[in-house]
């Protein structure tokens, strides 16, 4: 009897301790299931510019989608106000930051900082650190990953369209962006490669700066037409800024073609009216959400990231083929 008693009570313990295990590890499956919020700090160079502007909705449209929380600031075009806001950033511990640069030189030291204050960062659209000596590809240390456009590559389409433009070559002339901008450099680096590689000389007389805007390439168009009357051709290193000089070359009643890059709307309506031979269709939208995407990667332990070259095609566009390329700011 004593026997019997024993065992069952033996039984029960074991009973129980068997439902307080099951217990337990349904409580850690449930807490280990549960989604962590995640908040991500955006540091843009202007949203007043349309293309970071649209790289910013790209961005909050992803984390929208992926339940992640955006933190916002504008450095209006200022590196110095950058700094101040990445500062601003660190002091409210963001899980992530996305990194618009102004300037990429200054954009080093801010990297430094976050990567201090560990706090996994990607940069977007624009390169972290010299240009002059820092290849695109060779993304800067400490960050998750670089996300933006093969700089090198769209200029080297821009300058197979310049080809188709001007085969027998001649005189051209640069409409440059801000100075500070990698940009201003990488989309200039292979422009002439293609024209060297077929034999066609394209000769640059002119190299000024559009700062980005259309009003002050069309005035730096004018000036390197009122010099150089005989341009077969110019290079603006965005759209708005070809769009500007198509206006002084039209004034002028220059043949000059005109190539910009970036496929925006303004570019692709140039492309469609003829005012530009062709543009290189760039999506700062699908941009923002990738970056959107690696970093939550990075911080949910999806995806390992090291230093990261991440880019998406970037086709160049005439009216040929002006339906291939869907405006996206």
């Amino acid at each position: 009897m004593a026997r019997r008693r024993t065992l069952a009570a033996a039984a029960a313990l074991l009973a129980a301790t068997a439902l307080a295990a099951g217990c337990g590890q349904a409580g850690e499956s449930e807490a280990a299931g549960k989604k962590k919020d995640l908040t991500i700090g955006v540091s843009t160079l202007g949203q007043s510019f349309p293309f970071p502007a649209a790289i910013t909705k790209g961005i909050k449209a992803e984390a929208a989608r992926l339940g992640d929380k955006v933190i916002e600031v504008d450095a209006q075009g200022q590196a110095e106000k950058q700094s101040s806001d990445v500062q601003d950033l660190i002091g409210q511990q963001p899980d992530g930051v996305l990194l618009l640069p102004v300037d990429s030189g200054v954009a080093t030291g801010m990297a430094d900082d976050l990567k201090r204050a560990n706090i996994p960062t990607v940069a977007v659209a624009s390169q972290v650190g010299d240009p002059k000596t820092r290849k695109l590809t060779d993304v800067y240390p400490g960050l998750v990953a670089l996300a933006t456009q093969d700089e090198y590559a769209a200029g080297r389409k821009a300058g197979e369209l310049a080809v188709q433009a001007a085969p027998k070559g001649g005189p051209i002339a640069v409409v440059e962006g801000t100075a500070g901008f990698a940009e201003t450099q990488q989309r200039f680096r292979d422009f002439l490669a293609p024209a060297k590689e077929k034999g066609v000389e394209l000769n640059v007389v002119a190299r000024q700066p559009g700062d980005w805007l259309p009003e002050k390439a069309q005035s730096a168009c004018q000036n390197m037409l009122a010099a150089h009357p005989d341009v077969k051709l110019f290079y603006a290193e965005s759209d708005d800024m070809g769009v500007g000089c198509a206006k002084a070359v039209k004034a002028a009643g220059s043949k000059a073609a005109v190539i910009g890059v970036g496929g925006s709307k303004l570019g692709i309506d140039g492309v469609k009216s003829g005012e530009l031979y062709g543009t290189v269709c760039y999506k700062p939208e699908d941009l923002g959400k990738r970056a959107v995407q690696v970093l939550h990667e990075q911080l949910t332990g999806a995806k390992k990231h090291d230093a990261e070259f991440v880019t998406y095609d970037t086709p160049s566009i005439t009216k040929a083929n002006v339906g291939d390329c869907l405006p996206q700011w």
